[in-house]
């Protein structure tokens, strides 16, 4: 694996190490885990615990694979990038525009989310201009010097991670019996009520298929450490710091919250598993600091999601799989083009919400269902495919994968039937199917470019 070609425009420098870990904790600590986690309780019950567990460690797998690669090679391409060298230049493109449309959805579903909690504060103004406000006011966040985004991230983050701590505290205290200002203790709900398992292995799968997506985004720490200083020292330490951090975020805090509360209660669809399971403990001001929690997770996920966005748009256009204009950068090393196209989508699909309410978003939402467990697939492959290659040559490899290949061929196939059971069953067979044929155009394209490039490549010589 070489280093990034020398002909390709250069990032700004500006993030440090805390600020790259709290990135990845922004990217992935949004409304899904402090109200969305309420849906996969419903599938599994207590059992969501194991559902989270599982996640975790495929997902922590996932990030060392990554990791291997990124230390080799930092790239703000990341994946991306390792795909193309990896399993052809069709892929890389495909992998990478898939990516990049994730994320841009996750900019007007942020961005209405928190206009929301705007217009219950100061109804002055209607939810869609909010809606508006907040995209251009973050944008523009992403136009100045990275330094100063990763300043504005690390903070949202921060304010996430100690809600979370609080929330752990809280909790941990109350199963004690040490709260006192509820009656409820102890881990009882955890195996009455139905048992630990109502639904069996089938209600922890479908836990799995709602966790998976909640814990996407923490492979930004390889994207966002090509704007640092030694990146590969950097992508070294905060790969296993950043995992544990969010197994701990998420793992103890579902535990705690149907270990104190009854998973079949309304309250947490109704409220969302953070704010009912405070409700239940009488902790004061309940609502306000749950709305105020929310408002700045949305904020940060909304921020990341642009960042992202705008980072694999660059990376495209640098591979010359996009249009040569998104590598334009500021003075201060800013993809301008990238991050302003970006918004305009984001842009797009806050407007289509309001014109056609339920509709157009939802549709094109539903495009994303697996784009995250195919990410993963392709990280995976990937690692399997140049760490043989870099054996084959006795390249060192300076940050390597455990029990090579035996885990990486377990995620693998782990990740493939888990795409399966999203084919076959029928709550998921639709935003599969979307997902898919969304691949297939983007496969198609990829490979009508590659060949185009590999066409005007000949024809030079």
């Amino acid at each position: 694996m070489n280093n990034q070609n020398n002909s390709t425009p250069k990032l700004g420098e500006g993030l440090t190490n805390r600020q790259i870990v709290m990135i990845s904790i922004g990217g992935v600590i949004g409304a899904g885990l402090f109200i969305g986690s309420s849906a996969a309780i419903a599938k599994a019950g207590p059992a969501v615990v194991l559902s989270y567990a599982i996640t975790s460690v495929v997902v922590f797998l996932v990030m060392r694979m990554l990791g291997e690669m990124a230390v080799m090679q930092p790239d703000t391409g990341s994946f991306s990038t390792y795909a193309t060298k990896a399993i052809g230049p069709w892929a890389g493109f495909t992998i990478g525009w898939l990516y990049w449309w994730f994320w841009v959805l996750v900019i007007p579903v942020e961005a209405i989310a928190g206009a929301e909690i705007l217009h219950a504060w100061f109804p002055i103004l209607p939810a869609w201009l909010y809606a508006l406000l907040f995209v251009v006011i973050l944008s523009f966040a992403n136009l100045f010097d990275v330094k100063n985004f990763g300043v504005f991230e690390f903070w949202f983050s921060m304010i996430k991670v100690v809600a979370i701590l609080l929330f752990i505290g809280i909790c941990s205290l109350a199963v004690f019996g040490w709260w006192p200002l509820a009656d409820v203790s102890g881990i009882a709900n955890l195996y009455q009520n139905g048992g630990f398992m109502p639904f069996g292995m089938g209600g922890i799968l479908a836990g799995i298929l709602i966790t998976a997506f909640s814990f996407f985004g923490v492979e930004i720490l390889s994207i966002a450490a090509a704007e640092s200083a030694n990146p590969a020292e950097k992508i070294r330490k905060a790969t296993n710091l950043v995992i544990y951090r969010i197994i701990l975020f998420f793992v103890v805090s579902i535990f705690l919250a149907v270990s104190l509360v009854d998973w079949r209660s309304s309250g947490f669809k109704e409220f969302g598993t953070f704010q009912y399971v405070l409700m239940t403990l009488n902790v004061p001001g309940t609502r306000m600091i749950m709305d105020s929690v929310v408002f700045v997770a949305v904020a940060s996920c909304m921020n990341a999601a642009l960042y992202t966005a705008s980072r694999m748009l660059f990376s495209l256009g640098a591979r010359k799989s996009a249009p040569a204009m998104v590598t334009e950068l500021t003075p201060r090393g800013v993809p301008r083009i990238a991050v302003l196209l970006s918004c305009a989508v984001g842009l797009f699909g806050c407007l289509a919400n309001y014109l056609f309410p339920g509709q157009v978003l939802t549709f094109l939402l539903s495009t994303t269902g697996a784009i995250a467990l195919l990410v993963y697939l392709v990280i995976a492959v990937s690692q399997l495919r140049l760490r043989k290659q870099c054996e084959a040559e006795q390249v060192e490899i300076p940050f390597k994968m455990w029990l090579f290949p035996w885990l990486t061929w377990l995620v693998i196939l782990t990740i493939v039937s888990v795409l399966g059971y999203m084919f076959f069953s029928a709550d998921y067979r639709y935003e599969t199917l979307m997902s898919f044929g969304v691949t297939t155009i983007v496969v198609i394209c990829g490979v009508i470019v590659t060949r185009k490039k590999s066409y005007t490549a000949i024809k030079q010589l």
